[in-house]
């Protein structure tokens, strides 16, 4: 009997956090489903450890991989073994809140234009302590970065097949390039609360990853939104791609210093900043530059400032909200709020 939503998580290496991970979809609220484990190749005994999960809880479908796909291959492959409709994703080294998905479900079942479904989060860092809180501005900014992470999300598989699934040329920002092309014809929709706890950790796809190959794959993103304008048409920056530089924009190493930055660490990149940026006179720079400073010789008082920031901003954003349940989302636009949307 197919069931109504299929759980999938890619794995590659994910064993310090891989046990709480699978913990927080079994324990959720909503237990309807098939959970879709697809070891990628991995070398820590991440597979032993689903493995064991999987004779324990019958809805744990494991897949091994001998090759490594990557993260394009791997999440398009977890896909394709699931069955239900919807298709609920998760991190292995996440946590998802206990009524997440009972949550995504039922704002599936009432609005039935909305192609995929994310939530807002919190950061926490590699001992579980939460490092960032709450950010609902990320929903009131103008913007194409998505306000939701990755392993937050649900989707419809008939959506995602309409789409083309994730791009291997996108490797590294598969999860934004799909959100994208879905939100050219489906509504996204956000619920504007922390059902989902992001983790700064090494286990990140992008930190554990070859760094050229990575910082090449973030420039090229750069470049797609930069470039394509408003309507985010990036088809012919793809196809015609030039072949790499050993230059790359500044913006690089603050996108992936971040997550080394809430990890609770200093990035220590200013060498490779200074051999690998494309470093001008200009605003981009400069700010790059600052960052970069701040982060690598003082990262305690660039966090507390971060923090101080994102708190702020986050009331200001709330007042602007109200107390809507779900909103829609589309690149670049303000968000508005869902009709006819009861409260969980």
């Amino acid at each position: 009997m197919i069931p109504p939503l299929s759980v999938v998580m890619p794995v590659h290496n994910a064993l310090p956090f891989l046990d709480e991970s699978i913990r927080s979809i079994i324990d959720q609220s909503f237990g309807a489903f098939e959970f879709v484990i697809l070891d990628d190749g991995s070398t820590d005994g991440s597979g032993d450890l689903i493995r064991q999960w999987a004779s324990r809880d019958r809805r744990i479908i494991p897949h091994f991989g001998r090759e490594k796909l990557g993260p394009a291959g791997s999440s398009n492959k977890v896909v394709e073994h699931s069955n239900a409709p919807l298709v609920a994703r998760m991190d292995a080294d996440d946590l998802s809140h206990p009524d997440r998905l009972r949550r995504q479900m039922n704002l599936f079942a009432r609005e039935s234009s909305a192609g995929l479904i994310g939530t807002l989060w919190e950061g926490i860092d590699a001992a579980g302590d939460k490092v960032r809180s709450l950010d609902r501005w990320r929903l009131v900014r103008k913007s194409p970065f998505v306000p939701f992470p990755h392993g937050s999300v649900m989707f419809r598989r008939t959506v995602f097949d309409e789409v083309g699934g994730y791009r291997q040329e996108c490797n590294y920002w598969e999860d934004l390039d799909l959100f994208l092309r879905i939100a050219g014809c489906r509504d996204i929709l956000v619920i504007p609360e922390s059902l989902y706890r992001h983790r700064f950790a090494q286990t990140s796809t992008r930190l554990s990853s070859p760094r050229p190959e990575v910082e090449a794959q973030v420039d090229l993103m750069l470049r797609c939104l930069g470039e394509s304008g408003g309507r985010l048409d990036y088809e012919a920056l793809l196809r015609d791609r030039p072949p790499p530089s050993d230059k790359v924009r500044p913006q690089v190493f603050l996108s992936l210093g971040s997550t080394i930055l809430w990890a609770g660490r200093s990035p220590s990149n200013l060498k490779r900043i200074w051999r690998r940026a494309d470093l001008r006179i200009d605003l981009a720079s400069l700010k790059s530059m600052i960052w970069a400073l701040w982060a690598n010789f003082a990262p305690r008082s660039l966090r507390t400032c971060l923090r101080a920031l994102v708190r702020a901003r986050d009331i200001s954003a709330g007042v602007i909200l109200g107390h809507a349940t779900a909103f829609k989302w589309r690149p670049n636009q303000d968000v508005t709020k869902c009709d006819n949307l009861g409260r969980d």
